[in-house]
């Protein structure tokens, strides 16, 4: 007897290309749900490699931020250092190398926090949330993709919340898992 707490996934059944590149996909696909509805155009983002979005923390708790411009959105704004995960990279991994390329720091102490699928009825986007400390500088910013690097305080990244300035969804939802589980003592088992 199926458990009916557990539904059966959908089931692909035909596939149309629409795009593909080494950076995004896009696909037309036959879809039949659980229920047997069949969907005739369901589109499909693939975004296969998978990102971390990383929380770097210093000694003294503050957390390490990049200002980046953004064509697609037209905004400049603070964010979390992130990026694709390279193919035969781990999460931890990847996290290290963004922050260093980004930023100019070596970082040490990664931990996975947690994964997620920000765009889950579109996507198959996977990002992983990096927690880690700061080590010792080591290079520049990269000026080809970041403005500026600066710490923040817990209470200035409130701040910044509070008047939504921080308005990329890696960042926000990174920022505020990290604020909830330091608010409540919440323990998050390494994923």
């Amino acid at each position: 007897m199926q458990n009916p707490l557990v539904a059966q996934s959908p089931t692909r059944l035909e596939r149309t290309v629409v795009y593909e590149s080494h950076w995004v996909n896009l696909y037309r696909d036959r879809v039949q749900l659980a229920n047997d509805h069949i969907i005739e155009q369901y589109h499909i983002v693939e975004l296969g490699r998978g990102a971390v979005v990383v929380i770097v923390e210093d000694a003294i708790g503050q957390i390490l931020m990049e200002q980046a411009s953004r064509y697609p959105t037209g905004t400049t704004t603070w964010e979390l250092p992130a990026g694709g995960i390279d193919a035969g990279e781990t999460p931890r991994a990847a996290a290290a190398r963004e922050v260093l390329e980004e930023t100019g720091y070596i970082t040490t102490q990664h931990t996975e926090l947690y994964v997620y699928h920000p765009l889950n009825g579109i996507s198959n986007s996977t990002v992983h949330i990096v927690h880690c400390r700061c080590g010792v500088r080591a290079g520049a910013i990269d000026q080809n993709e970041i403005d500026a690097v600066r710490w923040f305080t817990p209470q200035e990244i409130t701040a910044l919340i509070q008047q939504r300035a921080i308005t990329d969804g890696l960042a926000l939802t990174a920022l505020l898992l990290h604020g909830h589980v330091l608010a409540h003592n919440v323990y998050l088992k390494e994923v």
